[in-house]
Formats: C-alpha cells, sequence, structure tokens
C-alpha cells in the first residue's frame, strides 16, 4: 500500500471521526439542551430532522460529484460547512436557530461519507476493501466514544454551548486536513486492480442512474439501509435523555452507555467487517439488522444499568458493522464506475430513514409519557431490514470478493 493511500486512510478516519462527533453529540448535549431551549422531544426530534433532511437533499449529489470531480475540494469545503454549522450551534437560542444551524451542519456532513468510501477504494486493492474500509470506519465510532468521555467533562467546566464550539474547532481542523492529504485518483501507473489500463471515459448522468434504477438489488439493499437507518438513530436521539430523565441515573452513566455503544461498534467493524469479506456482504448484513433489533428491545423493557450495559453493546455491534458493509457493497453488486453515485443514492435512503426517526421516536414520546414505544420501534424497523435482505440470499449471485 503506498504513502498516498495511507495518507487517504487517515483523512478518512479523521473526517468521519468528526462528523460523527458531531451527529451523536446531538443525543449526549439533548438532556442540557431541552431546558435551556425549553423544547419538547418532538421539538427536539425536529431539530435532529433539519440535520438529516439538509443532508438526504445533498448526499445523492455528492455520490455523482465525487465521481466526476476533485475529491479534495469536496473534502475540504464541505468539512469546514459542517464545522461552522456545529459552531454555530452554541448560540442556539430557539427550535428555528437550531434548526437552522444543525441544518447547515448536516449539508457538511452530507460530503463526509459517500465522497470518502469512494475515495480510498480507488486507493485499495479488492482484496483489502472491507478491512480498508472498516479501519477508515473507526473513524465514527471513536469519534463517538472519545466526546461521550469529553463532552460531560466540557459540560461540567462551562456548558452544553462549549460544547458545540469544540467539536466546531475540530472539524475545522480535519478540513485543513484533508486539503493537504486527500488526492482523488491514483496514478494510472499505480492502480491497485486489474491490468493498467487508461481511466474509463465519463458516463453520462443519465445513463448512470438508468443502469442503477433497473437493478433490483439497489432498491433491495437501499430498502434494508433506510430501515436500519431509522433504527439506529433512536438510541443516539433519546436514550441519555431517557437514562437521566426516566430512569434518574446520572448524567455520566447516560453518556458512558454511549461510549459503550462506540466502542463495540469498533468491534463490530473490524471482526464483522472482516467476516463479510468471508461469508458475504448479505449474510453480515441481516445480522446487522438482528442485532440492532435484539438491542432495541432489551433497552425498551430493560431498567438495571448492568442489563443496559450488555443491551448497548449488542446494539453496538450491531450499529458499527453497517457503514463499512452497506459501502463495500456498492462494489460487489455494481460496477466500479457507478460506485460513487450507488453509495450517494443509498445515502438518500439513509437520510429518509434518519429523518423520520427523531420525529416519530420523540412524538411517542410525548404522546405515551415513556420511552419504552420509542425504543420497541428501534427493534421492529432493525427486524424489517434483514426481512427485505431475504430474496438477496436465495439468490446465488452474489459476487465474490
Amino acid at each position: 500500500m503506498s504513502n498516498r493511500a495511507v495518507a487517504i486512510i487517515i483523512a478518512g478516519f479523521f473526517t468521519l471521526f468528526a462528523s460523527f462527533a458531531i451527529r451523536y453529540a446531538y443525543g449526549l448535549l439533548l438532556p442540557q439542551m431541552l431546558p435551556s431551549l425549553a423544547i419538547s422531544k418532538t421539538e427536539a426530534g425536529i431539530i435532529y430532522s433539519s440535520y438529516f433532511i439538509a443532508y438526504t437533499i445533498f448526499a445523492p449529489m455528492h455520490g455523482l460529484v465525487v465521481d466526476r470531480s476533485d475529491a479534495r475540494i469536496l473534502l475540504t469545503f464541505f468539512v469546514a460547512l459542517l464545522g461552522i454549522g456545529a459552531y454555530l450551534m452554541s448560540f442556539s437560542s430557539s427550535l428555528i436557530h437550531a434548526s437552522l444551524f444543525f441544518a447547515l451542519a448536516g449539508i457538511g456532513h452530507s460530503a463526509c461519507w459517500a465522497p470518502v468510501v469512494t475515495v480510498v477504494q480507488r486507493w485499495v486493492s479488492e482484496r483489502r476493501r472491507g478491512m480498508a474500509l472498516a479501519i477508515v470506519d473507526l473513524g465514527s465510532t471513536t469519534g463517538t466514544a472519545v466526546w461521550s468521555i469529553l463532552i460531560p467533562l466540557i459540560i461540567s467546566s462551562y456548558s452544553w454551548r462549549a460544547g458545540w464550539r469544540s467539536l466546531g474547532l475540530l472539524a475545522l481542523l480535519v478540513a485543513g486536513m484533508n486539503f493537504f492529504l486527500v488526492k482523488s485518483h491514483p496514478p494510472v501507473e499505480s492502480a491497485p486492480q486489474g491490468p493498467r489500463v487508461a481511466p474509463p471515459a465519463r458516463i453520462p448522468i443519465k445513463v448512470t442512474y438508468m443502469t442503477i434504477f433497473r437493478d433490483r438489488k439497489f432498491y433491495l439493499i437501499g430498502l434494508s439501509y433506510m430501515l436500519l437507518s431509522f433504527s439506529i438513530l433512536i438510541p443516539f436521539a433519546f436514550l441519555a435523555t431517557y437514562v437521566t430523565q426516566e430512569l434518574l441515573l446520572p448524567y455520566k452513566s447516560a453518556t458512558g452507555l454511549v461510549a459503550v455503544i462506540a466502542v463495540t461498534g469498533a468491534f463490530g467493524k473490524l471482526g464483522l467487517g472482516h467476516l463479510s469479506d468471508i461469508v458475504g456482504r448479505i449474510r453480515v448484513m441481516m445480522l446487522c439488522g438482528a442485532l440492532t433489533a435484539a438491542g432495541g428491545l432489551g433497552m425498551a423493557y430493560v431498567q438495571r444499568f448492568s442489563g443496559l450495559i450488555l443491551f448497548a453493546a449488542v446494539f453496538g455491534i450491531g450499529y458499527g458493522t453497517i457503514w463499512p458493509v452497506y459501502a463495500a457493497a456498492a462494489r460487489d453488486f455494481f460496477s466500479k464506475e457507478h460506485v460513487g453515485s450507488i453509495v450517494g443514492l443509498w445515502m438518500l435512503c439513509h437520510g429518509i430513514g434518519s429523518t423520520l426517526s427523531p420525529i416519530i421516536s420523540g412524538w411517542t414520546i410525548d404522546a405515551t409519557g415513556s420511552y419504552v414505544w420509542a425504543f420497541v420501534l428501534t427493534m421492529i424497523s432493525g427486524v424489517l431490514s434483514l426481512l427485505v435482505l431475504i430474496p438477496m440470499k436465495k439468490k446465488r449471485g452474489q459476487a465474490s470478493v
């Protein structure tokens, strides 16, 4: 593996470190934000959804753009935008302000997945693709774990607003790193896959989408991704608030559960990410659905802290494996010329599930006065995500790696 490939993996790691730290910091900071902004759980869900609405609108475009433009500029500009949006969250004083600022951060984050995994796959061989993506994606769980420890310390010394400022500055630092480390394409003579050939001619956008939209596999995997995205966001949005407000446990215990999810998610990425290279992506995708469903069911009905740790770990293993496995599936089942576009379109599915999740689950909490049904929704959606993949498991046409 070349030095440039290693540099791109490092840049990808820290891009996901910053972007997912900001994404999931919302749930960690929410217990302090609720009284300060005087908002309901449904309104808290609306703020979170504003992030994913913006993310959903822009993510498919970035998947297409990275196939046709300079990924270095893309990852520099939009990661900086992510940082600006997070920093502005520290000035929120109302539902509208917070929604607008977090939407800006969502626009920035929309370029932090499809471009990263597309560029990494260009620089590593097929044999190392699953593991390379798992290593890069460790940034997402590492960022969540580190900031679940740092945020309580920042809040105890300063306030939730200082937490947002710190996260914003982190993203701006990573944007500068991307400018110096990222390069879109390897030289033709050092391309990691296949014989040395000239880059293919650009495929017209209309032809790209027509090819993708005719493939049934695209819809099945996209629907599964949407359902899993709905499922996993509920604990990240409301677990900390549930533990502090309903179970009346200390705030550090609540953030500790999020750290458990992140740490076990890292083990899931490495272990199950590697397993997917051996047994196939579909089997591991279905396992992710089962694990997130089991974790959600435990969160709904187990109130002892030791039990919550166990089910947070189960949920974390499933959650952590989702991103690298679904990204690698784009290259397994589709032409390499379409990888960026497909990952971007699957980000649309991810965004739809993530947009609906906090609003619907927040409404169930306000309507019932309990968090149980929100976590039951985590279980239901996780089960559905694996059921829709059964037709693909039955087919023997799965590409090998």
